[in-house]
This record gives structure tokens, sequence and C-alpha cells, in this order.
């Protein structure tokens, strides 16, 4: 058993296995704080920590001893005023000019003699202050080596203090689990070694001698390659326009019928019917107080001239959500089971969700133009993510013993399906379908830029005219249809 761990050791630490074996020992003995100095992590400090594949502590130490670095070299050798010289030369310059421009005027114009005498003080003023500014940073260079070399030493000390804990911990990871890359290798050292000194040497050309690697300051690219670039995403999209018209004409069709419809049911019947349907609704859902408070938001927007707009908001929010819902949950009981597909879309989605809804507008707004048809396929692509997210999440959550029994007794997949399944995971699912409705109310205001109606114009406006007493007004009135939905879609269940 001995011969076993010390030879596990050997393969581990591969220096030093006596050392590492005293001090494991040491360290496994007690359950707090023990004091243990690794000098070699001491002195080679990200280097060690990177060899020994330890990478988060290589990175964050690297940084530190960087800055350290950095502070050194420039307040022992550094440059540090050249930014001051150069501001000291440009005035200087300008005082030149203005002086050619004092002479000719007190030849030619001595109404200007005074204006051109005042500039010229103004700015041998300020480059006096300039040069006081040089002397001081000059002054304070021996103080920015000592806070550098004050910052690498306790560094130092830190990494070797740490490092042997950090490691025996890494050590009992990899003898319960050899898949660990226990590090100390070559390739690692090696990497580790180069890494950190590039990172070292450019942070220091860099920042205490700037301007000496011009590569540095501008990163080496050509116009050309821009416009190029331009041109061929420009054609590539007005390609898939003309090639691509049947569909996105079918698209627009089939989602204007569905905004129609809504548009119609909430904007042009009567409010009364409207707002007895979404109180009843309300305290069916979510019970009698609900169905108060949805009373109240909904006197809110009547009385303060924001129905219609409410309304033509609410159809555009809808046709958007439903149309996440209807796809989004099939697309979720897809992909539950199915993995490999699943790994595909889940990056789709990842950019989608990512992608700000600035940039994901110019390509929409070049297929289907701008208006309510255009906003409401940009408020589906920002917020129809998270129901199929959450439809996977809560089908594979739901405990395979109670399929595995369904399925012994004969149950299909149809019947697993509707009567297992779905009920297991809809806490997960109405969660996903809340996550879509709110975020598609977080568009309002995106959708109103490119042509939709509704509330999000009127914030718009306020923003566009600083008409803030507007702006709060609408802003309440989208949180209260927020709300209503919100209590609706989740009832007296709160996820």
């Amino acid at each position: 058993m001995v011969k076993t761990d010390r030879r596990n050791l050997e393969i581990f630490v591969r220096t030093n296995t006596d050392y590492y074996s005293r001090e494991f020992r040491r360290i496994g003995a007690k359950s707090g704080f023990i004091t243990s100095f690794n000098l070699m992590a001491a002195l080679l400090g990200p280097i060690w920590f990177g060899a020994r594949n330890i990478w988060n502590y290589a990175l964050a130490f690297l940084i530190i001893e960087t800055f350290s670095v950095v502070q050194i070299v420039r307040g022992s050798f550094g440059d540090i005023t050249k930014d001051a010289r150069e501001k000291i030369e440009k005035i200087q310059s300008t005082i030149d000019f203005r002086n050619q421009q004092l002479l000719s005027a007190k030849q030619n114009n001595p109404d200007k003699v005074e204006v051109y005498e005042r500039a010229i003080t103004s700015l041998e003023r300020a480059m006096e202050g300039y040069v006081i500014n040089i002397n001081t940073i000059e002054e304070s260079a021996i103080w920015i080596t000592i806070s550098g070399v004050f910052i690498l030493l306790i560094t130092k000390c830190v990494q070797g203090f740490i490092s042997n804990i950090i490691l025996e911990r890494r050590y009992s990871e990899w003898l319960s689990d050899h898949s660990i890359n226990q590090g100390m290798t070559a390739n690692h050292f090696l990497l580790s070694f180069i890494f950190t000194f590039i990172i070292m040497f450019l942070s220091v050309i860099n920042y205490s001698f700037p301007g000496y690697l011009v590569f540095l300051d501008q990163f080496p690219t050509h116009p050309d390659i821009r416009i190029n670039s331009i041109n061929f995403v420009e054609s590539s999209f007005d390609l898939a326009v003309v090639k691509g018209d049947a569909v996105f004409t079918a698209i627009t069709i089939g989602i204007r019928s569905v905004l129609d419809f809504l548009e119609l049911l909430f904007v042009t019947t009567p409010w009364v019917v409207i707002v007895t349907a979404i109180v009843v609704l309300t305290a069916l859902s979510a019970g009698v107080k609900t169905a108060i408070y949805s009373a109240a938001f909904l006197s809110y927007m009547g009385f303060l001239g924001f129905w219609e707009k409410a309304m033509t908001t609410l159809a555009l929010l809808g046709t958007a959500a439903l149309l996440s819902i209807v796809i989004g949950i099939p697309l979720g009981v897809f992909c539950a089971r199915r993995y490999r597909f699943y790994a595909i879309i889940r990056p789709i989605m990842d950019f989608m969700q990512t992608m700000p809804a600035f940039v994901f507008m110019i390509p929409v707004i070049a297929f289907f133009g701008t208006g309510k048809v255009a906003a409401v396929i940009i408020t589906m692509i920002f917020g129809g993510t998270p129901v199929v997210r959450l439809t996977v999440l809560g089908l594979r959550g739901v405990d395979e013993t109670i399929r595995e029994a369904a399925i012994a007794y004969g149950a299909s997949k149809w019947y697993l399906l509707r009567k297992i399944d779905l009920p297991l995971a809809a806490p997960s699912i109405l969660a996903g379908v809340n996550q879509t409705v709110m975020l598609s109310l977080a568009m309002v205001v995106v959708a109103s830029l490119i042509g939709a109606k509704g509330l999000g114009q009127d914030v718009l406006e306020a923003l566009q005219y600083a008409n803030v007493g507007q702006g709060i007004l609408a802003g309440v009135a989208i949180l209260f249809v927020a709300l209503i939905l919100d209590r609706v879609v989740q009832g007296r269940r709160r996820v």
C-alpha cells in the first residue's frame, strides 16, 4: 500500500517526491491551515502553477505579477513623462504659430494684437503646468518602483504559502479521477514559461516604453479587408432576399394573419368586454385578489388614455409570445431526448439571446422590411429561447424510474408524453412560457423603432423629446401589462 502511494505521488509530482510526500502528510494531518512554504513556487510564480496545470491560479498571479513588474520597470527605466512631453510639444507648436499670427497682426491688424497676446499667455501658463507635472512625475518614479517591489514580494510570499496546499488538493482529486491531467510535463512547463514571458514582456514594453513597438498601438489590419467583408455580406443578403422571396412572403402572411386577428380582438372589441374577460380570467387562474389588482391596472391604462395603445401592444406581444410558445414547446419536446440535435441548436439559441437586439434588427429589416411583422420576428428571436430551454430542462428532469414503470406497464410513447412527461415537467415549462412573455415585453420599446405601434412608441417619443412625464406613465403602463400577463400565466403557482 505504501509502495502504491509512493508510486502515485511520483507519477503526479514528477520532481522532489520526498519533499512533497512530507508536506502532503503534514497538510493532510490537519483540517485547518498549515504553514507550508514552497520556494520554487514563490520564485517561479505563475510559471510553477501553469506547469502544474493549475491555470486558474496561474492566470490570477500572472496578472498581479505583470502589474508589479510593469510598475518596477516604469519607475526605474520607463518613459513615464512621454504623454506630458508630447502635450508640451503640441503647446509649444501652437505658441509658435500664435507668435507668427501676433507679428502679422502688429503689422496689418492691430485690433487682433491683444487677442493673440492673451492666447499666447494662456498657452504659456498651460505649458508651465505641464512642466511642473513632469517634475512631479519624475519625483514619483521612486515610489512607483517601491510599490511594484512591495506588491511583487507580497505576491511571491502568498504563492509560496498556498502552493503546496493547492497541489495537495489537486493530488487528492487526481487519486479519485486519473483523467485529471496531473501537470508537470515538459509541454506544460514550456507552455507556461512562454505564455508568462510573452505577457510580461509585451506589457512592460507597452506601459513602460509607450510607442517603442508600433504594432502594439494598433491592430495590424487593412481597410480593404473590412470593405470586402461588407460587400460580401451585402451581396449575400441581396441574394437571400431574391431567392427566398416566397418563403419570406409566406412567413409574413402567417404572422400578419395572427396579428390582424389579435388586433381585431383586442382593439375593436368594446373595452367593457375586454376588461371583464381579463378580470375573470385572472380571478380563475390567480385568485380574486389578483383580479382586483388587474382591474386597477386596466383602469390606469383607460383613465390615462393608454387603452388603445395598450391593446395594440398586447396584440403585438401576444402574437410574438403565442408563436414562440407554439414553436418552442414542441421543439423542446423534440430536443429533450435527442441530445445531438439539441447540441446543434443550443449554440444557435445562445447566439439569439446574446446578440444585441439592434444587431439582428438589420437582417430582419433586410428580409421583411419595417413594420409590425418585423417587430414580431425580432421579439420572437429575443424572447423565444427560454421556453425551449426550460422545456428541455423539465423533460430531462423527469424521474426515470417513473418512466420505466410506465413503460413496463405497456405505455406508448404518446401516452408517456401526455400522462407522464408533460405533467411532471409542467412547472418548468410554465416558467419558460413566463420568461418568454416577459422578454417579449422587454422588446416593446425596441420594436417601436421599426414601426410597431403601441406603448413603446410613447416611451420612444419621450426619449426623443425629453418628455419625462409621458415616458414614466407609458413605462408604468407597460409594467402593468407585464404584471397581468405574469399572473395569468403563472396562476397561483409562483415559480
